[in-house]
């Protein structure tokens, strides 16, 4: 058999984290309650039945995709922690808020992350991933800067200023409330 007609399977963990960061895309698109599990195989060129074999229903793999937004979140932050020019809360919760600014010049995480929230309000099991995944976040910011809890907060606050201004295009607009609520914050 020829080198070219040989198939190299892929593994169940590899096809798993094909179809998560494929469904980030997908469910960036239209959401929770706008995305089915046929659109997601799709997009990915496998089957839905495949799919369900990966995670039992739509749920499962909606909150997988909601965990793996997390993981790259706190990986975003541990190496801005890593790398902050300075050990004190401000210094190293300036470096996490510009490393956390780049990497939500990624709409779909971005969409992903608003769409969760969103799903939390009514699903249980997306309301409990996003609990979880945010107590993670924020003991681990608590843990790295050793900020007090009004900075903590602060953080937190201006992150999802930055959400908001990312998701609407607030930066782009000449308005007054737009330099209201862009003052101060950069995106890239």
């Amino acid at each position: 058999m020829s080198p070219e007609r040989i198939r190299q399977l892929s593994t169940a963990e590899e096809r798993r984290e094909t179809v998560l960061r494929t469904a980030i895309g997908t469910f960036a698109t239209r959401g929770y309650f706008g995305t089915t599990t046929t659109e997601v195989a799709r997009e990915a060129g496998i089957s839905q039945s495949y799919v369900y074999r990966l995670f039992p229903n739509k749920e499962s793999l909606f909150v997988a995709v909601v965990e793996q937004c997390f993981r790259l979140v706190r990986s975003c932050l541990e190496q801005a922690a890593a790398e902050a020019p300075g050990s004190s809360p401000e210094a190293v919760l300036g470096a996490m808020g510009d490393s956390y600014a780049r990497l939500i010049t990624d709409s779909d995480l971005v969409l992903v992350q608003l769409h969760a929230q969103a799903a939390a309000v009514s699903e249980p099991a997306v309301r409990d991933a996003v609990r979880q995944g945010y107590a993670r976040t924020v003991e681990y910011v608590r843990g790295a800067s050793g900020g007090s809890e009004h900075q903590v907060q602060d953080f937190f606050a201006r992150g999802m200023l930055c959400h908001l201004i990312v998701s609407m295009g607030a930066d782009e607009v000449d308005a007054p409330w737009a330099r209201t609520l862009t003052a101060d914050i950069r995106h890239y």
